[in-house]
């Protein structure tokens, strides 16, 4: 029995059954949305003889569906909305967000987005099915605890195997998501994760490998597909896949969609800030939480009705429609003018009698660009990647097009002739204009595991690399934008560029008043300083004058005193008989007195050997130390002594640029995140109320219930 429990909590039967639960709802959540899509698809034919019949059922069943979607996540789990990526990266450094990884939120997330999906609204399941595959993890960890003891260290966030298998849900989402292990787990890696443990390379491959050929072999075995494919496939010719002057038309391709994703960055983090900030709507919209979405899903609906304005960029047509259509490696157009593609629907809806695809294509390129912007900010499970990603390969077929009507036979090399294939340039667009808004390289990995290509590998990764080039240098990932925007913790990169932060040192930025208790506090001292503040840990020095660091206390440690010290009190100083007021103010001042006490830390667990920097510390290396150990503050000591404190807000001010880099110190005007709004030391004096310890202990023991 003893056997049979280890070998059902080994690692491998956890990946693998991660793998298979995420593949099976990744399949469960597309046959639900193929069903929702055709159902509108029928509900609309059937008004086919009216007009304002089919406008009608076109905008309502979206608005239907996207209304039940915001209202359900609001209801059962407001953690369900947005993309879930931004949240997992802070959850990976140390961060508790609450009720972010429980079994509630799994189902707002899974049923919210199955109907956000099926409203054909420009977003994706990329971002979602991160959280997704995280929240699974956590909770297979719970379930896996029954068999082996090793996972039940994961119910806490701070240990260093919970990260690892969050890591591991990230790849299996991604992976499950494109059908793409490998460059899910890279991807993954990327966006979730500065620092990597390399033992962990294995279990997000592992994982995200099988419930990426589960979820290929599901649609088999359903018999929707004959055998297993790329998400994608295409027929581009394999002997010689691009010639070398298409590279040059590549190279700018990316550099173009490096300028399109950062723009589409600070796009979107202007509408969110407008929405914010506009006290008098955002009120509005805090109390019809519904209205935002549903006004904005009537906007987008009624501009790609197929009969209106959407016969000019395929309306009709779903993203995966859409993407199938740009994969094509046939050239839709001679001199502008559309093929005959009668019997291809997907293919047939690019085709209009007043426009030729360059006109259409463009117009679904500029539309879709501020749709998608508009979209991802709605209070809904949805993600930036597929959007972002349609809107890439239809720029690079754009542009494929353009250059197959320039030169219709191709180009002349030796004495071969190589045609241009339109779709080749709809892959490296769809790639790079993603790595642009996400900063990532794995997109061109994942576009070929989609496509099944990687003859054109060099071309891929060529305007990937170029596009990341000129992003990261005008605007954060959009994951990053998300995290500044909702004020989560985060640490951003240190730029190469910049080298003057390299002469910067922790003494010229850390905060020199410091909270801190001494091995002479006494009961009073301990009360004044935990309610001035809500520090989650104080450091322990030896006396005032010395400043030793000796190490540091939780407050739940200190907590625990205080609390223990007001049950023995009230135990001696019950009273039995009715008490004069003589003898009432005598035992005031006696309680008085007791807060007089020295505090006997015997009873008490003390870190002995928390982190330490040194005032020479240089930024580089501070910034370096956070990232790996995910720290959230240290102390700074010289030969011993305390002598400040730098926590991950005064880091993240000094890498921002608000640190001259002269060496004159920062005011301290900013709280940590574990003392927001605390100025000044514990010795400055802080007004108690004229009350007895047991009403002052009982008034902190609500505090301690408050604060836990």
């Amino acid at each position: 029995q003893r056997l049979f429990v280890s070998f059902i909590g080994a690692d491998w039967i956890f990946l693998m059954i991660l793998g298979f639960i995420m593949a099976v709802i990744s399949f469960v959540m597309d046959v639900f949305v193929d069903n929702f899509t055709e159902a509108h698809r029928w509900i609309y034919d059937l008004a086919d003889s009216h007009v304002l019949l089919q406008y009608l059922a076109w905008v309502a069943y979206s608005m239907f569906l996207m209304c039940f979607a915001a209202g359900f996540a609001n209801i059962v789990s407001i953690q369900a909305a947005g993309s879930g990526i931004p949240e997992m990266k802070t959850c990976l450094r140390g961060v508790m967000l609450q009720e972010y990884l429980t079994f509630k939120t799994l189902v707002s997330k899974v049923i919210s987005l199955i109907c956000v999906l099926g409203s054909e609204l420009p977003v994706g399941k990329e971002g979602p099915f991160v959280h997704i595959g995280s929240m699974c993890a956590a909770l297979l960890c719970k379930f896996m605890s029954l068999f082996s003891g090793i996972y039940k260290v994961l119910e806490n966030f701070i240990i260093a195997r919970n990260k690892e298998m969050m890591t591991v849900g990230c790849a299996v989402g991604i992976g499950c998501c494109f059908a793409s292990p490998i460059g899910g787990a890279l991807f993954s890696l990327e966006v979730t994760s500065m620092f990597f443990v390399a033992r962990n390379y294995w279990r997000g491959f592992l994982s995200a490998t099988f419930g990426a050929f589960i979820f290929r072999l599901l649609p088999v075995w359903n018999r929707q597909e004959d055998t297993l494919m790329a998400l994608y496939a295409t027929k581009y010719r394999l002997d010689f896949p691009f010639d070398l002057q298409e590279l040059p038309v590549f190279a700018v391709m990316g550099i173009v969609c490096g300028f399109g994703g950062a723009f589409f960055v600070y796009l979107y983090g202007k509408i969110t800030l407008f929405v914010k900030k506009q006290k008098a709507t955002n009120s509005f919209l805090m109390k019809k939480r519904l209205l935002y979405p549903a006004l904005v899903t009537v906007l987008i609906s009624t501009l790609s009705f197929p009969p209106g304005f959407g016969q000019f960029m395929a309306g009709q047509l779903t993203q995966r429609e859409s993407l199938i259509s740009f994969f094509d490696h046939r050239t839709w157009s001679n001199h502008g003018i559309v093929a005959d593609f009668d019997n291809d629907d997907h293919l047939a809806a690019w085709k209009h009698p007043q426009a030729n695809v360059f006109v259409i294509l463009s117009i679904f390129v500029i539309m879709k660009f501020w749709m998608s912007a508009i979209s991802i900010t709605l209070p809904i499970p949805c993600g930036s990647f597929v959007p972002i990603f349609v809107i890439g390969a239809a720029f690079g077929r754009l542009v494929g097009e353009g250059l197959a009507t320039l030169f219709p036979d191709g180009f002349n090399m030796d004495g071969h002739v190589y045609h241009i294939t339109p779709g080749v340039y709809a892959v490296v667009g769809a790639a790079a204009l993603t790595a642009g808004v996400t900063h990532t390289i794995s997109t061109g990995v994942i576009m070929m595991e989609l496509t099944g290509q990687i003859n054109y590998a060099l071309p891929i990764l060529i305007s990937v690399i170029l596009s990341n080039m000129i992003s990261q240098s005008l605007q954060p990932s959009i994951y990053d934008k998300v995290i500044r925007i909702k004020k989560l913790p985060y640490l951003p990169m240190l730029s190469w560029g910049h080298r003057d932060k390299y002469n910067i040192h922790v003494g010229d930025f850390m905060k020199r008043e410091v909270r801190y208790i001494t091995l002479n506090s006494t009961y009073r001292d301990i009360f004044k300083i935990l309610r001035s503040g809500n520090l989650k840990t104080l450091p322990l020095v030896k006396s005032t004058e010395s400043m030793l660091l000796l190490g540091s206390v939780e407050r739940a440690q200190l907590l625990a005193l205080l609390k223990q010290r007001s049950q023995h009190l009230r135990k001696e100083n019950a009273p039995t008989i009715p008490i004069s007021y003589k003898v009432h103010f005598q035992i005031e001042e006696w309680e008085e007195q007791q807060l007089d006490e020295q505090v006997n830390f015997n009873n008490c667990k003390i870190d002995p050997a928390p982190f330490q920097l040194v005032e020479r510390t240089s930024l580089h290396k501070t910034h370096t130390m956070f990232s790996v150990l995910n720290l959230d503050y240290a102390y700074v000591t010289s030969i011993g002594r305390l002598v400040g404190v730098v926590s991950l807000k005064e880091l993240c001010k000094a890498i921002e640029g608000s640190l001259p880099a002269d060496g004159v110190r920062l005011r301290p005007i900013l709280a940590t995140f574990r003392d927001r709004g605390v100025r000044g030391s514990w010795t400055e004096t802080t007004e108690l109320p004229q009350r007895s310890l047991i009403e002052t202990l009982s008034a902190l023991g609500l505090f301690l219930s408050v604060d836990s």
